[in-house]
């Protein structure tokens, strides 16, 4: 019998076995120990003076007994003890989330302190879900979604383009139809419109819910109820393209793509902060001109946000599994153009280490999500402030407006939920943050219902 059909085929035990369950909650508490001394020193010390990181084993042989476990709690409601008994733990499920882990690349909470978010990537159908409490209900009919940066207006993919609504299911205001590909073409070259739609993989609408800020491989565009403006490619850099492609393939149909797309919108409007593999980040301002071009301090442009005070931009960068993120003083703009790989006291470096999938801003600091399975909080000098561990790439982001609820989730198919205004974190949690992680919810593909732990 493999792993997997015992796991997940085998049904809940009746009872705990208190020898097990011991065994985990020892081997967790002990590791758990160990990395967050570890962590420290190498924060403190500098990471050459650590020495070897702790190992994570021995508890592989016991995870059919804690999601039995947690499949028990959730059957009786009663979640009271499972922490305490089973506690949190990631890298001994790692055999099993290549199968039945899923991405969640959206999430936000709604004004009411709800929870919605996407299960399944942009191009895959996917599904919604609504967290109220201990309850998780899925939305039907639902494309892949967005948010504007002041919170007000969502953004939904449908057949025709992306509908805006006034708050979360609330009276469509805007009706942006898709590009057909052909927009913004420079001169001299024939391409031709896209046979389907694109598919987002973000969607920002604008504060005056009026346009929207559609990020895909296809390209980023900024969509209003009558015309579709390109911002990247840019047209010099199709020119570019075109002409290469037209010299080494003349009989291939000119096209285009992005990869590591991305952007952000501030919250007055005014600026549109983009990148993509293979360029530099840059800034565009409402009239969709460029008046920023800064360089890269890692390989590629992978991730932008805005402080939450909207003075800087962070922008990261990245290679493999590491980046390293810079501030852009939005004082600067227009006119700031720094160079690649070249260090400019205009733009300090904010964090370098983590690849970017997320961020979220509280008050001075930015909290991003890495590649990594950490989410980290950096003030807006550059000052480390906490880390905390999830497991697996993070997926998205977000803060309540109150500033006292942090939602994360990963691409592991888990849904983390911190209590920012806690007294401390549990002694299965990784990291310094001192946050309290106060649910975990896991929606693996396998399982019959969203799972608490």
């Amino acid at each position: 019998m493999s792993l997997l059909t015992f796991l997940f085929g085998c049904g809940n035990k009746a009872k705990d076995n208190p020898s097990e369950q011991e065994e985990w909650r020892q081997k967790t508490l002990s590791y758990v120990e160990s990395i967050n001394a570890y962590i420290k020193k190498g924060n403190s010390e500098g990471w050459e003076n650590t020495g070897p990181q702790p190992e994570d084993s021995g508890r592989e042989h016991l995870i059919g007994s804690v999601i039995a476990a947690i499949r028990h709690a959730n059957d009786d409601g009663d979640f009271r003890s499972l922490r305490e008994s089973w506690p949190l733990a990631h890298v001994p499920f790692i055999p099993i989330l290549e199968k039945e882990g899923q991405s969640i690349p959206v999430v936000f909470i709604l004004d009411d302190g709800s929870i919605v978010a996407r299960i399944g990537t942009n191009y895959q159908q996917g599904k919604t879900i609504h967290i109220q409490g201990d309850k998780a209900t899925e939305v039907p009919s639902m494309g892949y979604f967005g948010r504007c940066p002041n919170r007000r207006y969502f953004g939904i993919s449908g057949e025709k383009g992306i509908s805006i609504t006034d708050g979360w299911q609330g009276p469509e205001v805007a009706m942006c139809p898709w590009p057909n590909g052909t927009e913004d073409i420079p001169e001299g070259f024939d391409v031709k419109a896209w046979s389907e739609p694109p598919k987002p993989s973000r969607i920002i609408p604008f504060p005056d819910g009026k346009k929207v800020l559609m990020v895909s491989e296809q390209g980023i565009y900024v969509l209003t109820e009558h015309k579709a403006h390109r911002l990247l490619p840019t047209k010099e850099d199709m020119k570019e393209h075109f002409e290469w492609s037209k010299k080494e393939y003349p009989e291939d149909d000119l096209f285009l793509d992005l990869s590591m797309e991305h952007g952000a919108v501030s919250k007055d409007g005014k600026l549109i902060a983009v990148g993509s593999q293979g360029d530099s980040h840059m800034v565009f301002n409402s009239q969709y001109e460029l008046i920023g071009r800064i360089g890269v301090q890692s390989e590629y442009p992978h991730y932008a946000a805005f402080s939450e005070d909207q003075s800087t931009i962070l922008f990261n960068s990245c290679h493999f599994y590491n980046g390293i993120s810079v501030g852009v003083p939005v004082s600067l703009l227009p006119g700031l153009e720094t160079e690649d790989y070249k260090e400019d006291e205009r733009t300090p470096i904010l964090e370098d280490g983590a690849r970017v999938y997320a961020a979220a801003s509280k008050g001075d600091e930015i909290v991003i999500g890495d590649a990594g399975g950490y989410i980290k909080a950096v003030g807006l000098d550059g000052e480390r402030r906490w880390e905390q561990f999830i497991g697996s790439s993070v997926g998205d982001i977000d803060i309540s407006p109150d500033g006292k609820t942090l939602v994360v989730s990963t691409y592991a198919g888990f849904l983390s939920i911190f209590d920012l205004d806690s007294d401390g974190q549990a002694p299965y949690q990784i990291g310094d943050g001192g946050h309290f992680e106060k649910r975990r919810w896991i929606f693996w593909k396998s399982e019959k219902k969203p799972l608490i732990w």
